[in-house]
């Protein structure tokens, strides 16, 4: 039992030790030369206007976590894809197809429902109004 884990954890020790290498190579080979113009916060090529600690509309959020939920929706299409002809055949496959007179719809029908849930979904959310960014 203790074999099967052998490569796994030298696999950890090798980047345990990297990383510690790493770090202490580049704490011992720099020169901290801070200035003003080197401790200003730089991003995208802007310069930096008003508070970082400035509150964001619900509504980003809003929008964030609807992204996820219908991310998520295509994560679970992927599999369901993947055995579809698995899935809409009554009896197991026969070289990789399904036997004349044995196709189902419980496939697709399976995945209809489940796109019906979220078009529901994603139907209520616009009314709301979760989708009008103003």
């Amino acid at each position: 039992m203790e074999r099967t884990y052998l490569p796994v954890l030298l696999l950890l020790g090798f980047v345990i030790v990297n990383a510690i290498m790493m770090l202490g190579l580049s704490h011992l080979t720099v020169r901290a030369r801070p200035t003003a113009e080197k401790q200003t916060p730089y991003e995208s090529g802007m310069p930096p206007l008003g508070d970082a600690r400035e509150r964001f509309s619900v509504k980003f959020y809003m929008v964030a976590v609807l992204f996820i939920i219908f991310d998520i929706e295509t994560v679970f299409m992927i599999p369901w894809g993947a055995h579809f002809r698995q899935l809409s055949c009554e009896i197991p496959l026969v070289r990789g197809t399904c036997p004349v007179g044995q196709l189902s719809f419980f496939g697709l029908g399976e995945m209809l429902v489940f796109v019906a849930i979220l078009l529901v979904g994603f139907v209520y959310v616009w009314k709301k109004g979760a989708l009008q960014w103003d």
